[in-house]
């Protein structure tokens, strides 16, 4: 038989892993306050480091540039973003239609936080290359999880056509969010609230004159 492994050897791994662990989430907790706040060009590697309290080494094995940091905090953002959006509009139970006039509610109180510095996606994709696919391919990710989600329950409502008004909503969505993030007025989600109280008709959508073209799906929620 060889020689039995130290009993200190396994201890000091899970404790490096830990430490790890602890760093990369200081990381994406401190990159995605200072990319919401100020921006993901104005934000170099620096202001990150010295706000999560991290060696810039750490960073660079951690995520190997800053590109894929971001790409990890715009992941991050979506998952906990959409989890918390579809609890809320979920919580409390009641019919599809229920379901749907809770999300301008939901966004009102988003819109009030103190940290409230609009939609991560949005704003990526606007300080960027607009013919840059990178960050609009997450974008888009998110989105169709969004609004897969709001279909459903489109359809469940009886919608006549419920891809159509899960994109009609979500163009509110996206317009209540910046509206909010300019004029920093939660108000404006009751506004776009009422708006779409009026899909909510008996035909349950309406459709446009001309079919909706790429641009209107661009941007995500």
């Amino acid at each position: 038989m060889g020689k039995s492994v130290p009993k200190k050897k396994p201890v000091a791994a899970a404790h490096g892993a830990g430490d790890e662990e602890s760093a990369r989430g200081r990381l994406l907790n401190a990159a995605t306050r200072l990319f919401c706040r100020y921006g993901i060009n104005a934000t170099g590697i620096d202001a990150i480091i010295n706000e999560a309290g991290t060696a810039k080494t750490t960073l660079y094995k951690l995520f190997g540039s800053k590109t894929n940091l971001v790409h990890a905090v715009l992941e991050s953002e979506g998952k906990q973003w959409r989890e918390w959006f579809i609890t809320s509009i979920e919580t409390g139970g009641g019919d599809a239609q229920a379901k749907l006039t809770r999300i301008f509610p939901a966004l009102k109180q988003w819109f009030a936080e103190e940290r409230f510095y609009g939609c991560p996606f949005i704003n990526a994709v606007g300080e960027h290359d607009k013919d840059a696919k990178q960050f609009r391919a997450i974008a888009l990710k998110h989105k169709k999880v969004v609004l897969a989600h709001i279909e459903k329950l489109a359809g469940e409502m009886g919608a006549g056509e419920p891809q159509m008004l899960a994109h009609q909503l979500a163009l509110l969505i996206d317009g209540a969010i910046v509206a909010a993030m300019v004029t920093r007025d939660p108000g404006v989600a009751d506004t776009a609230g009422l708006a779409a109280g009026n899909l909510f008709g008996p035909s349950k959508a309406r459709k446009p004159k001309r079919a909706a073209g790429p641009a209107a799906q661009l941007v995500a929620v």
